[in-house]
């Protein structure tokens, strides 16, 4: 059992826990939680932590799993929740090409899907990253296409509101959006700006490829951005309410693109 913090694996744990710069260079992440560690694509995993009192209540979920016994006092250094479960997975990071998140398919493969994107500029919340990665699998949405300025998606509060579908939903972070930008519209997908000038999305047609972009929570999407859409959206609003939250408006706009969908499949 380890008993010391100053133990190495200990040590790198919360390094990747507390460091985005330390997950990117070791391409790994944190998975907390009984219900998070079931989730886990068995040949991402790579080591697994666990308390005494945890292994007693779990013992069939870890019959197959190599893992290491900590003490509670250096679990709870380790964790980065209030009431840690008592068990912790370093985990590799998910790789995908911009090809593969926007067409669902690799170079020579044949495409399966109709295009549902989302592509997220410069978003700093955690808990709303997160919660459109759980609504995008909820939606149907077939990839993300996330800027190098967008929070950390391998942050460990973005990995628990995800619930799981961090796994299932492909994403990739780019270094210039406007080159991905110009790569979607290249596969003849129709580009959509979330903005406060555009015209209400009801009017829009979702059915065939489409990627829809969202802004930072507090300044929306840069001009520059706003520019490369050939369409502007926007949720009318009743009241003085000018504008949703990024992820309940990526949830409004998200689900209107699965209804229209549903709608002409049926």
């Amino acid at each position: 059992m380890i008993t010391s913090v100053s133990n190495q694996q200990v040590k790198n744990v919360i390094k990747l826990q507390k460091s985005a710069s330390q997950r990117r260079k070791q391409k790994l992440f944190i998975v907390e939680g009984v219900r998070l560690f079931q989730e886990i694509p068995k040949e991402l995993l790579v080591q697994v932590f666990v308390t005494e009192e945890c292994l007693a209540k779990h013992s069939k979920l870890l019959e197959e799993v190599s893992y290491e016994l900590v003490s509670p006092g250096v679990y709870r250094d380790m964790s980065d929740t209030l009431s840690p479960q008592g068990i912790l997975a370093v985990v590799r990071q998910l790789s995908h090409s911009l090809r593969k998140v926007v067409t669902g398919a690799e170079l020579g493969e044949e495409t399966k899907q109709i295009p549902a994107l989302l592509l997220l500029e410069g978003l700093q919340d955690p808990g709303n990253l997160g919660t459109i990665v759980r609504m995008a699998e909820g939606a149907g949405i077939t990839g993300m296409v996330l800027s190098r300025d967008t929070v950390d998606i391998y942050n460990s509060k973005v990995i628990r509101s995800t619930m799981g579908s961090v796994f299932r939903v492909p994403f990739i972070y780019v270094e210039d959006i406007k080159d991905a930008v110009r790569f979607i519209k290249e596969q003849g997908i129709t580009t959509f700006a979330a903005h406060l000038s555009g015209t209400d999305f009801y009017q829009s047609d979702f059915t065939k490829g489409s990627c829809i972009f969202i802004g930072n929570e507090g300044n929306g999407l840069t001009p520059e951005l706003t520019a490369l859409a050939q369409e502007r959206i926007r949720i009318p609003m009743e009241g003085r309410v000018e504008s949703l939250n990024a992820a309940t408006a990526a949830t409004v706009l998200s689900y209107e693109m699965l209804r229209q969908r549903r709608g002409k499949n049926s």
